[in-house]
Formats: structure tokens, sequence, C-alpha cells
């Protein structure tokens, strides 16, 4: 089973940028989609942005605009580029592949912290 690892967050004042990785142990050409997804304190986990086998993209109406979802299939690895930061989008940000079937779909990464704060 493939295996995700996040990298790139960490603490940031608010308007500034990150960039977050999620390298992947097998190709995700396989995938139908992969995906970002955030979870903040007392909060569900919540769809940030997505993209799929054909490059199409799809994203949450409160980072449009400032979030970019980026993949290089050669490297196995998806990007979300981060921009004009704000303290709301403080969370702990989830990397996803999405198989689209069978009876357990979804692989997980181990999460990486942003957090956004002066």
């Amino acid at each position: 089973q493939v295996q995700l690892v996040e990298s790139g967050g960490g603490l940031v004042q608010p308007g500034g940028s990150l960039r977050l990785s999620c390298a992947a142990s097998g190709s995700i050409f396989v995938f139908a989609a992969m995906n970002w997804y955030r979870q903040a304190p007392g909060k569900q986990r919540e769809l940030v942005a997505a993209i799929t086998r054909g490059g199409s993209t799809n994203y949450a109406d409160s980072v449009k605009g400032r979030f970019t979802i980026s993949k290089d299939n050669a490297k196995n690895t998806v990007y979300l580029q981060m921009n004009s930061l704000k303290p709301e989008d403080t969370a702990v940000y989830y990397c996803n592949a999405y198989l689209g079937y069978g009876s357990n779909p979804n692989t997980w990464g181990q999460g990486t912290q942003v957090t956004v704060s002066s």
C-alpha cells in the first residue's frame, strides 16, 4: 500500500506563504484524485483542494484564489502552495489519496501543522 508523507508545515505570519509537499512511496497516477484536507481544533476535517488524475482542480471557497494544488507524477509528489495565509488557515493539513473504488479507497498521511499567527 502506498504511504504518504507530508512536509512543509510551520509557523508563518498572516499574509505569508507556505508550500506543503506530499511524497508518495509509489505511483500517484493510479489514484483517481489526490487531495489536501485540514482539521482545526474542535472542527471537522474539511477538503481544501483536490486534483484529479487528469489534472482538474477544485478548491474550497475559503481558499480559492489563495491556494494552488499541483502534482508531479514523475516525482510522485503533490503540492499545496498557500499564499496570503490567514489565522483561520491554522490547522493540521493532511494529504489524501483517493483510489475511487474498493472497500478502502482512502490513504492518509500523518499530517503537518500549519500555524498562522503574528
